[in-house]
């Protein structure tokens, strides 16, 4: 089924706006544009769902207060990964235009323009609170172990797969002993250190991660009927 045409004087207003945007003069700036609305709307792809979940089950208060928590965490993700899209975007176009070698881009530009970015949107603590939003860490942690992670392979890639890695690591058999080894290594340690720091110093750790581990080990302990002992938590 075909869609309904637009009036004439509307039509002409849409062909020239597509002129523009399919001008290859605009396109690096135009991109800066897509790049903030593909932020926004990823953003609130993100959130919205895992809000939704988070708040109403574990969070206490009336449904207008729940439901007020959901949006406003989504929209600040949302908010959030729009501007930082919009700075590094044009952050790279000005340093590509404008930089040492015009018209290419840098070795360092995008390092730069994430700085930049990182620093202005996630790096701030609130003029209002003086805190840093916890949209903001989780976001922060979520991008911090994945880099580790990259930068962990990438130190014990061997050269004969493309890699420049570490010495002696990344050398093939002791790369391949690493990496056989290390994810074991690495999850056990990681859950023993989460454990005990939620049994020793529960308040260093991210209000969501400690609510969970709180409903998960510490609320496990108590009932007083079947109906809380199956059915429902308290």
């Amino acid at each position: 089924m075909s869609s309904p045409s637009l009036p004439p004087a509307l039509e002409g207003v849409k062909a020239a706006i597509e002129r523009i945007i399919l001008d290859p003069a605009y396109h690096d700036l135009l991109a800066v544009v897509k790049g903030a609305r593909n932020g926004a709307v990823y953003g609130a792809k993100v959130r919205f769902p895992h809000a939704l979940v988070m708040v109403f089950l574990f969070r206490s208060g009336s449904f207008r207060q729940k439901l007020s928590l959901v949006l406003r965490a989504t929209r600040t993700h949302a908010r959030n990964l729009a501007r930082f899209a919009f700075i590094y975007k044009l952050t790279c176009f000005l340093l590509k235009r404008y930089g040492a070698t015009p018209g290419k881009e840098g070795p360092y530009d995008t390092f730069v323009a994430g700085l930049l970015g990182g620093y202005l949107v996630f790096g701030r603590r609130s003029k209002r609170s003086g805190k840093i939003s916890s949209v903001n860490q989780q976001i922060v942690i979520y991008v911090f172990a994945r880099v580790v992670l990259a930068l962990a392979r990438l130190a014990v890639k061997p050269a004969s797969q493309g890699g420049s890695g570490l010495p002696i690591v990344s050398r093939e058999n002791v790369s391949a002993a690493i990496s056989h080894y290390a994810w074991p290594v690495f999850a056990s340690t990681s859950w023993a250190a989460v454990m005990y720091l939620f049994r020793h110093h529960p308040e260093e750790l991210q209000p969501s991660l400690r609510g969970s581990m709180t409903y998960i080990y510490q609320q496990s302990d108590h009932w007083d009927s079947l109906r809380n002992f199956v059915w429902h938590n308290k």
